[in-house]
């Protein structure tokens, strides 16, 4: 070997490999909130508590109420529609539904939900008293949401306006009736009492 060879005395490097960057934690970032649980149907119908009551009917042309037992009410729903069931505690036999093909008006009265239930131009209502008034909001709630026309509301809001309104006409009629024969009723007592005190005000003939 020539000794006059230049020899490369440079050290050899060798790459060490590093261990990757860590993230930088962005402060903006890390302080949005996680997007929130969107609840899916089926959640939505394991969730929904049933909901017992007392049920009364008054059918049409009567003007008191007819207790009929305890029932529980549910809401079952179905793809994009619902309907609100009643039955019978002891029997589980349907009293009633109500869902969107249903012609009512309901209102809160107290811890009663009464529903007003246009058949033709009869009207049967439905009185729901619940336990409580959070109880009562729930329910009127679901039937409300149950009963509400949404496809005639968005494809033909003229006629859906037109069928609330007929609703409401019928249902103000009803109870316009039943005052009347109410105070006819409370009149004819009134007659019937005044006529027998003044019977028995007459004074009997000496024999």
């Amino acid at each position: 070997m020539d000794s006059n060879m230049d020899i490369d005395t440079a050290p050899f490097t060798f790459a060490v490999p590093q261990p990757p960057p860590e993230a930088m934690s962005d402060p903006i970032i890390s302080s949005i909130p996680s997007p929130p649980h969107i609840s899916h149907p089926t959640e939505t119908r394991e969730q929904f508590k049933a909901i017992p009551v007392k049920v009364h009917i008054r059918r049409p042309e009567r003007d008191s109420w007819v207790y009929a037992g305890r029932g529980v009410v549910t809401l079952e729903v179905s793809g994009h529609s619902s309907q609100v069931v009643v039955r019978s505690t002891s029997t589980n036999k349907i009293l009633t539904l109500f869902n969107e093909t249903s012609d009512l008006q309901a209102e809160k009265r107290g811890n009663f939900v009464v529903i007003g239930c246009v058949e033709g131009s009869k009207v049967v209502s439905w009185s729901l008293n619940a336990l409580n008034n959070a109880e009562t909001l729930r329910l009127l709630a679901s039937i409300e949401l149950a009963c509400y026309k949404c496809q005639q509301a968005l494809g033909d809001p003229r006629t859906h306006y037109k069928s609330r309104r007929r609703i409401d006409r019928v249902i103000k009629d009803d109870r316009r009736k039943r005052h009347k024969r109410r105070k006819d009723q409370d009149a004819m007592v009134d007659a019937f009492s005044r006529q027998a005190l003044s019977e028995s005000a007459e004074p009997v003939p000496s024999r």
